[in-house]
C-alpha cells in the first residue's frame, strides 16, 4: 500500500516540474538572445510576458536588464 501511495505522489509531481523546467529553459533562451542582440528590447518584453508603461527604448532595455539579470549567476555579465 505504501508503494502505490508513493508512486503516484511521484507521478503527481513528475509533469509540474517539467513544465517549470520547461519555462525557465524559455526564460534562459529569451536574455541570452536579447544579449547576443539577436532580439531588440519590445520583443524580449513580449517573450518574458513583461508589462510596460512607457514605449521609452531605454525604459525597455533596463526592465529586461533587470529581469535577466536575476537569472545570470554570473554577476560580471551586464545586459
Amino acid at each position: 500500500m505504501k508503494i502505490l501511495l508513493s508512486t503516484f505522489f511521484l507521478l503527481a509531481f513528475i509533469p509540474s516540474s517539467k513544465a517549470v523546467t520547461t519555462k525557465m529553459f524559455k526564460v534562459l533562451d529569451t536574455c541570452a538572445r536579447y544579449r547576443l542582440r539577436e532580439i531588440d528590447s519590445r520583443e524580449a518584453i513580449d517573450k518574458l510576458k513583461l508589462e510596460s508603461k512607457s514605449s521609452s527604448e531605454i525604459d525597455l532595455k533596463n526592465i529586461v536588464s533587470n529581469y535577466c539579470s536575476v537569472f545570470t549567476p554570473n554577476e560580471n555579465i551586464k545586459f
